[in-house]
């Protein structure tokens, strides 16, 4: 199990940091009713992650039973290198400052203060099933998971896990305007225009670093 958690460690680290997702978050919290939305958004990202967990799971997890243990170590490596290489051209990309696909249309980002509760979970939900990035990174912690061989039990409960941990950069400024509404928006507003400026150097850094991790990965699992 330890072993498996360090293997999720880097994807989980890649999956929280990508700037994008708490930016939202941030300006949800900035507007009338923020907590609610904010909270909603987080629960219509959240349940795509875990149906995206279920739907990939199963579909990997049969293709790996299938082709025996070798199998199972071509099927994680090849798709280890496959992502790492797209990482790498999405690096490549936000170095030459070209458009990122994860970005979603300014008329979106503009109507994101206007959103309902229901219409927050939504869009949410819509934002992990689009993303690129994330895609990627779930994709990465299920072949971990299944590669891992573990009981059924335990490989959803570190699924669960994984999942939880991707929201490590905004649970903490959900529970602070939470607590102390009036206290949290100078510092919110401050980390949201934080995050605004340096999104392209953070992406292209996370997109590089985890392109070369996982592409090392898959090499190495493909030779051996």
């Amino acid at each position: 199990m330890n072993d498996v958690f360090l293997e999720l460690l880097p994807v989980i680290l890649g999956a929280a940091v990508v700037p994008l997702y708490p930016i939202i978050v941030l300006l949800l919290l900035q507007n009338e009713r923020g907590l609610s939305k904010a909270v909603a958004f987080v629960v219509g990202g959240v349940a795509m992650r875990l149906a995206q967990g279920v739907l990939f799971g199963l579909v990997l997890g049969a293709a790996m039973t299938a082709n025996g243990e070798d199998g199972q170590q071509l099927i994680a490596s090849t798709l280890l290198l496959v992502i790492g290489l797209l990482l790498l051209v999405a690096a490549f990309k936000k170095w030459r400052k070209e458009e990122d696909p994860d970005d979603p249309p300014p008329k979106w980002m503009t109507g994101i203060s206007s959103l309902s509760g229901l219409r927050a979970i939504g869009a949410g939900a819509l934002f992990v099933s689009i993303a690129v990035k994330q895609w990627v990174f779930t994709l990465s912690a299920i072949s971990i998971i299944s590669e891992a061989g573990m009981e059924r039990p335990s490989g959803i409960g570190l699924y669960l896990f994984y999942t939880l941990l991707t929201q490590t950069l905004v649970l903490p400024p959900i529970l602070f305007y939470a607590i102390a509404p009036q206290r949290a928006a100078k510092p919110l507003k401050a980390a949201q225009s934080w995050l605004e400026r340096n999104n392209r150097v953070i992406v292209m850094t996370v997109s590089f670093i985890f392109g070369l991790w996982f592409s090392y990965k898959g090499i190495t699992g493909l030779i051996e």
